[in-house]
């Protein structure tokens, strides 16, 4: 990690504490990690960091939002090419499955849950631009595939619920209990494939 002195860009220097918080905050927790902690690690003083984030609590909301930012890039986007708008759904589950079960995501999710119990805020923040916004998301995928005759849906953010919920539901609490490792390919693969043909039960046109 370079000092901060030798990044001369704001938004790099504050990338670079946000690089080291993060460690911190999954190495020690929120409440174990400290803001002199944090810059010792990156190499300033206190007085350094407090330029840029007020507090230790400033600083974990841009921890939770810089994540939920990451995995929108990652997961907010649906192609419709030949394959229609079944293969679509399917590229969305596979990449979805593996980042939501990843060893990363999971020590984010338990630190920001442990915090979330008495800091409903962050909790708050985290859900809406997190998991709510990826249902959303989800959601005016299926509306748009329902008028075009892909599926038969009423309520689409609740089907949207529905979809994410068949596709992580037998790893979810195993993961975030650490019962089971990541899932491979062939896991994630069948997973969604269950977690279609259910779906297009549930809620596909039919002939």
């Amino acid at each position: 990690m370079q000092e901060l002195k030798s990044r001369p860009d704001k938004d790099a220097r504050r990338e670079a504490i946000l690089d080291v918080a993060s460690r911190i905050f999954l190495e020690e927790g929120f409440d174990a990690a400290s803001m002199s902690a944090i810059a010792a690690r990156v190499g300033g003083s206190k007085g350094t960091l407090y330029n840029y984030f007020k507090n230790k609590e400033e600083l974990f909301e841009a921890f939770v939002d810089r994540h939920c930012a990451i995995h929108a890039r990652l997961i907010d986007s649906f192609e419709v090419d030949g394959g229609g708008y079944r293969e679509a759904l399917r590229r969305w589950a596979r990449q979805y499955l593996r980042i939501v079960t990843s060893d990363s995501t999971m020590r984010n999710y338990r630190v920001i849950m442990a915090v979330s119990e008495r800091w409903p805020d962050i909790g708050r923040a985290f859900y809406e631009n997190g998991p709510l916004r990826g249902a959303r998301n989800v959601a005016n995928f299926l509306a748009q595939a329902a008028a075009a005759g892909e599926f038969v849906i009423e309520d689409s953010l609740r089907a949207a619920h529905q979809f994410i919920a068949l596709c992580q539901s037998r790893y979810q609490k195993a993961r975030f209990l650490n019962y089971l490792p990541e899932p491979d390919e062939v896991e994630i693969e069948a997973e969604v494939e269950a977690a279609l043909a259910a779906f297009y039960a549930a809620y596909g046109r039919r002939a």
